[in-house]
């Protein structure tokens, strides 16, 4: 499964393609029937990578795409709005060592949300390509780890200027 440059944008609902960076953020488009354009300026909106995320775990947090490549082999996969005890049901068997106290019925629903928004996309069945070094990870994921930085600009040495003297007013004395 292929999930680079997918995130998740915090206050707004689905999943976002990310088509390109600027200066200030990204250029995101939804991956629903509408293809709605948004910029997500950085400094005011979070983006989250879908294969960056991880499910709270008893020995260790679950990737997502783990959990979502379980989902498809899953027997059945009830509605999001199901009630919690279905949800938690699907989670035990596609997540068994997820930590129930941690994970609330509400990560249920989105996981299961974004799983159904995902699941008939071609680039839900492709395989992920191996992202071994940093140069290889996707823009959305570096931007999000790591904020780029403003190159340092050298100014040039000005040379100090002459003090002007201040005309002397002949009518004080001193």
């Amino acid at each position: 499964m292929n999930l680079s440059g997918i995130v998740a944008v915090s206050g707004k609902p689905g999943l976002w393609k990310a088509l390109a960076q600027n200066k200030n953020g990204f250029v995101l488009e939804s991956l629903d029937a509408q293809k709605t354009k948004l910029l997500a300026n950085l400094s005011t909106a979070k983006l989250a990578a879908l294969d960056e995320i991880t499910i709270f775990g008893f020995d260790e947090d679950i990737k997502l795409t783990d959990v979502f490549e379980r989902m498809k082999k899953a027997a059945s996969i009830p509605d999001a709005k199901a009630d919690g005890i279905a949800l938690r049901k699907l989670f035990r068997e596609v997540a068994p060592d997820h930590d129930e106290e941690k994970v609330y019925a509400s990560d249920m629903k989105k996981v299961l949300n974004w799983f159904n928004i995902l699941k008939d996309m071609p680039l839900f069945n492709e395989e992920a390509k191996a992202e071994t070094a940093e140069a290889e990870k996707p823009a959305v994921a570096k931007a999000i780890e790591k904020p780029k930085e403003k190159p340092a600009v050298k100014k040039a040495p000005v040379a100090p200027k002459a003090k002007a003297s201040a005309p002397r007013n002949p009518s004080k004395k001193g």
